[in-house]
C-alpha cells in the first residue's frame, strides 16, 4: 500500500502547538460548523479555513482534496432538496427545488467542504505520531488512538485515489466541467463506484498487513515524543472557547439560520 502523508514539515505557530491543543481546537471548530445553517456564515468559515491553510502552508493539500470536496458538496446539496420544504422555485423530475432547500443545501454542502478543509488543515500541521500521542495523553485508550491515527493515514490516500480516478475517467471522455448541477451530479457516478471499490480494497489490505505483523493492541509501549502544554496553548484554547460561546449566543438569539428548526 502506498503511504501518503499530508503533514507539512514547516515550523509555523500552528505546527508548534501542543498536539492536545490541536485536537481540542479541531473538535471545537468541528462543533462550530454545526452552529449555523446560513450559507453566508458557512462561507465565512470556509474563507477562514482558507486563511488558516495559507498560514499553515496547507494550500497544496487543499488542492489534493478538491475533487473529494467537490463530490461531497454536490452530493450533499442534491440530497437535501428531497427533505427541505418551502416555496417551490422549479421542478426537475423527482427533484423539487425550493428556496429554503437551495439555501440549506448550499449550507450543508459548504459545511461538508469546511469539514474536509478543517481535517486537511489538522493533518497538515499534526504528524501522525503527535496525533496518536495527543489522543492517548487526553485519556483515550490506545486502541481508539490507533484506529484514529490509521484513519488519518487513509484519508489522504483515499483523496489521492479519488483524484486519480477523476483524471482516468476524464481521459476516457467523462466531462465534469458542465455548469448544470444535475448533469454534473449524474456524471459523478462513474467516479463514485470505483472509489468505493478502491476504498474497500485499501481496508482489506490494511487488515491483512496488521495480521501478518502480529499486531497486539494491548502490548505495553513507550514513546519518544515529549509534549508539554505552554502558555500559547492555553491562550489558543481560551480563544476557541470564547469563539464557540459567542457563536452559540448569536445563534440562540435567532441569527445565522435559514431553517431555524435545524442544525
Amino acid at each position: 500500500m502506498r503511504l501518503v502523508s499530508t503533514y507539512v514539515g514547516h515550523s509555523t505557530v500552528m505546527h508548534r502547538l501542543d498536539p492536545r491543543t490541536k485536537i481540542i481546537g479541531f473538535v471545537c471548530l468541528s462543533g462550530l460548523l454545526l452552529v449555523f445553517n446560513d450559507p453566508r456564515y458557512l462561507a465565512a468559515i470556509v474563507l477562514g479555513l482558507l486563511v488558516l491553510g495559507t498560514l499553515g502552508h496547507s494550500l497544496r493539500n487543499y488542492e489534493r482534496v478538491k475533487f473529494f470536496a467537490l463530490l461531497l458538496f454536490f452530493t450533499s446539496w442534491l440530497a437535501w432538496q428531497f427533505y427541505i420544504r418551502g416555496h417551490v422555485v422549479a421542478r426537475f423530475g423527482p427533484v423539487t427545488l425550493t428556496n429554503q432547500g437551495i439555501l440549506y443545501g448550499l449550507s450543508a454542502g459548504m459545511r461538508v467542504v469546511s469539514a474536509v478543509l478543517l481535517g486537511t488543515l489538522f493533518l497538515s500541521i499534526t504528524s501522525i505520531e503527535e496525533l496518536q500521542l495527543g489522543l492517548i495523553r487526553l485519556g483515550l485508550p490506545y486502541r481508539i488512538g490507533f484506529v484514529i491515527s490509521v484513519t488519518a493515514r487513509l484519508v489522504p490516500l483515499l483523496a489521492l485515489t479519488l483524484g486519480e480516478i477523476v483524471q482516468a475517467q476524464t481521459a476516457r471522455g467523462l466531462d465534469l466541467e458542465t455548469r448544470n448541477l444535475f448533469r454534473r451530479a449524474k456524471r459523478l457516478f462513474p467516479v463514485l463506484v470505483p472509489f468505493l471499490v478502491s476504498s474497500a480494497r485499501h481496508a482489506s489490505r490494511l487488515a491483512m498487513a496488521l495480521e501478518s505483523k502480529g499486531f497486539r493492541p494491548n502490548a505495553s509501549r513507550s514513546y519518544y515524543l515529549r509534549i508539554v502544554m505552554r502558555p500559547k496553548d492555553f491562550a489558543v484554547l481560551l480563544a476557541l472557547m470564547g469563539l464557540i460561546g459567542l457563536s452559540l449566543a448569536w445563534r440562540i438569539t435567532g441569527h445565522g439560520a435559514v431553517v431555524p428548526g435545524r442544525l
